[in-house]
């Protein structure tokens, strides 16, 4: 019987190739996924080291996440959150930096006070809304931001008050801000620049006495300092020692303002022989000198009599 010579089968071997050429095709592929990412991981600004972290702290995270949401399903909400504490703080995710930013007029350390009473505590434990709450009630503090940064860093912002004048109290001078807010007791030295506020519930009319103030620029730099009369009005003191009286009524207040300010531009009574300008009775203007008994009359429209005034 002749011997039968068998084909080999071209299909196999074609199957063979096309296998080969696309796992060399795969091969290729990955190396260069694996170069575009390895390129791009260089040029983000972390080291071998951060990254490795970085992953670290992701796989923690969703790992503590997932056990959380398990046993608040099983209906333990409370053991979850002890659970997930205790592992956080094993795995170094605990409070064991505070970092403060934005303290320049107020002392840091009343912040510190507050922060570091998270030292060692679990990320996950830390309430950040009961902080700021706490910073907030801080008479320099406008604003806080709190933020937890993992694995072990509480970063605190400050926004601070800004001191606008000094209320002038029977024991004491006080800074308050342009709301009349409170902010420290301040020595007399150090309030020598600044606009000083006095009489009673003058803190509450700060900032109507800044929008008066607002209504003539030019003397607002003059003004040393103003007193609420009566819950009811303004008396300002220039640097002269010249006090002015204003009637009642923000209008009629910044109206009267405005009048003075272009006498004073016209006539300078401002550093003059005038003690005090009274003009709660508009359009005219009483002014006293010193020595002399009888007050001096003159028409807020008429400034030739307000040059007689002096």
């Amino acid at each position: 019987m002749a011997n039968r010579i068998r084909r080999s089968d071209g299909r196999g071997v074609r199957r063979a190739a096309k296998s080969q050429s696309r796992a060399a095709g795969a091969r290729r592929a990955k190396a260069k996924t694996s170069g575009v990412l390895d390129r791009a991981m260089g040029l983000l600004p972390f080291t071998e080291e951060q990254w490795t972290r970085i992953w670290l702290s992701v796989i923690i995270g969703a790992g503590v996440a997932l056990g959380f949401v398990i046993a608040n399903f099983a209906g333990l909400p409370a053991l979850a959150e002890a659970e997930v504490a205790r592992m956080a703080s094993g795995a170094g995710f605990e409070v064991r930096r505070v970092r403060v930013t934005g303290t320049n007029r107020m002392d840091e350390r009343e912040v510190y006070a507050r922060a570091l009473a998270q030292r060692d505590r679990a990320m996950p434990e830390v309430d950040v809304e009961a902080l700021r709450a706490e910073l907030l009630d801080l008479p320099w503090v406008a604003d806080a931001r709190v933020s937890k940064q993992l694995p072990e860093t509480l970063a605190i912002d400050i926004v601070e008050r800004e001191p606008h004048a000094v209320l002038v109290k029977p024991d004491r001078l006080v800074l308050v801000d342009i709301t009349g807010h409170e902010l420290s007791i301040v020595a007399p030295e150090d309030a020598a620049d600044r606009l000083r506020i006095s009489g009673p519930g003058a803190g509450r009319q700060v900032a109507a006495l800044d929008r008066l103030l607002a209504a003539a620029p030019a003397l607002a730099p003059k003004v040393e300092a103003a007193e609420w009369v009566g819950n009811r009005r303004w008396n300002v003191t220039f640097e002269s020692g010249q006090v002015l009286a204003l009637p009642e009524g923000e209008n009629e207040a910044a109206s009267a303002l405005v009048k003075f300010a272009r006498m004073d531009g016209q006539n300078r009574l401002i550093g003059g022989k005038v003690a005090s300008f009274d003009m709660r009775n508009p359009p005219r203007v009483y002014m006293r000198v010193p020595g002399r008994g009888e007050r001096v009359l003159a028409d807020a429209s008429d400034t030739s009599s307000g040059e007689g005034g002096q």
